[in-house]
């Protein structure tokens, strides 16, 4: 888990578009979602609100998982670029499995920091829409303006 001095409270900026409405969409919603996370638990450290984050921000990353990763299959990005998919999709179970583990122990009545997890729900969306995101917002623009599937982008 980051530590506090490694917490930057993630905002949203056109750096962190990928060029595919659907995407960004979901994108800006999960930061609009952390940003109200950040502002009630860095007053309030509410153990109550932290585990209805943690459980809504599963539900809404692994919705938002599935959409990447269906377009990824659609536009066969796996054959494009291997190790960049696979790279994408170890992201996503990485992050599930560490949001999984953190709920369990939420629900198991054990002590987290809030301000811990949302130091890490921040860097790792930070980094993942920075990183690897714009990789596959690339490649998909490119190849839904060669299929003249512009109204997705």
């Amino acid at each position: 888990m980051p530590k506090l001095e490694d917490f930057q409270v993630i905002e949203w900026d056109a750096s962190m578009a990928t060029g595919i409405a659907d995407i960004d969409k979901q994108h800006q919603y999960l930061v609009d979602t952390l940003q109200e996370a950040n502002r009630r638990l860095l007053a309030d450290d509410d153990a109550g609100y932290l585990k209805k984050v943690v459980k809504d921000l599963l539900g809404y990353a692994i919705m938002h998982f599935e959409t990447e990763e269906s377009l990824m299959q659609v536009y066969d990005y796996a054959a494009a670029h291997p190790e960049d998919a696979q790279a994408h999709i170890a992201q996503h179970r990485d992050f599930s499995s560490q949001i999984v583990a953190i709920n369990e122990q939420l629900r198991e009545g054990h002590t987290i920091s809030g301000v811990e997890v949302l130091a890490f729900l921040n860097n790792w969306l930070r980094e993942h829409v920075l990183g690897i995101d714009q990789l596959l917002g690339r490649f998909l623009f490119h190849r839904m303006k060669q299929a003249g599937n512009k109204s997705r982008c």
